[in-house]
């Protein structure tokens, strides 16, 4: 038998349509062109929810005029397949004009935490994706909201708004899901051609190197390093940054000394493929340095 996910399209479906689904709820926010890394969330919420629902949309207010908005995939027919064959109970794909009203005035600041990294690279950014979750926190009224690891710093910031602003949302976080070749599932891995997907894999090479080296218990600057020199080796591929931080505030540790340094930590990285940015991470523990043995006279 085929499943059919039910789809409001209009704020007033939306409301109607969530007054139907029992007890607790789990959101799913996307910008469709669905993978097998969505599929992993929509699985997730299943498990933490008795309903749940995805939300569709491609954010205007996340992308700077130079980006990809236009370009963004959109693969609504398939989108909704997946939906239908995970058990999704509500698809909510509203246009900009459901979504934004009129022109948003007030919106979500991201803070510092929004200006380093991803934030560095498309200012702006997570200011538009803050204010869209916001709303559809407002708009669905989930209990529980799922997202993957992959955007890491989209995760620790969606965590300090909940916090910050006493949203009664929980944040469920998903590992990254990879190909065979270890490439991280993106959306726009679908801008790569061949050549570019195989120069990609430099980047899950590169989290690999340098979890040999903290294993190895190399400082977090050795670390750093060690990401590096794989992605500089390879052509085509075109680093923007590569960085070990803090998970909540998304500090560099490279120059921490242990007592200032917490256990767990995120080798970030960015690089262009082509004409295509691609980020990755990876979370870590951290070994204390050596203490030096002091031989005995």
């Amino acid at each position: 038998m085929t499943v059919v996910t039910r789809v409001a399209r209009t704020r007033a479906e939306l409301a109607a349509a969530r007054a139907t689904l029992p007890t607790t709820v789990a959101l799913v926010p996307t910008m469709g062109a669905l993978h097998e890394g969505h599929r992993a969330l929509l699985r997730r919420a299943r498990d933490v929810a008795d309903s749940t629902v995805v939300s569709i949309f491609v954010n205007p207010l996340q992308f700077a005029p130079t980006e990809d908005l236009d370009r963004y995939p959109r693969t609504f027919d398939a989108d909704l397949a997946m939906c239908a064959a995970e058990g999704v109970d509500l698809v909510f794909a509203p246009d900009r004009a459901q979504m934004y009203l009129r022109e948003p005035l007030v919106r979500i600041a991201a803070g510092p935490i929004g200006d380093r990294f991803e934030g560095a690279s498309r200012r702006g950014h997570f200011d538009g994706v803050l204010t869209v979750v916001a709303k559809l926190f407002a708009l669905v009224r989930p209990d529980v909201a799922v997202f993957g690891q992959k955007d890491a710093q989209q995760l620790a910031l969606v965590r300090r708004m909940v916090s910050d602003l006493d949203l009664p949302v929980r944040i469920e976080a998903v590992p990254i899901i990879r190909d065979d070749g270890g490439l991280a599932l993106s959306s726009r891995n679908a801008y790569l051609s061949a050549p570019q997907r195989q120069a990609a894999l430099a980047l899950s090479r590169a989290l690999r190197a340098a979890e040999h080296a903290q294993a190895g218990g190399a400082s977090p600057a050795d670390i750093v390093e060690a990401a590096r020199a794989v992605l500089a080796g390879v052509e085509g591929v075109t680093p923007d940054y590569v960085d070990l931080v803090d998970p909540e505030s998304f500090e560099s540790l490279a120059d921490t000394v242990d007592a200032d340094r917490p256990a767990e930590a995120v080798l970030v990285l960015a690089a262009r493929v082509g004409s295509t940015r691609l980020i990755d991470n990876t979370v870590m523990t951290l070994q204390p340095s050596a203490t030096p043995t002091v031989a005995s006279t």
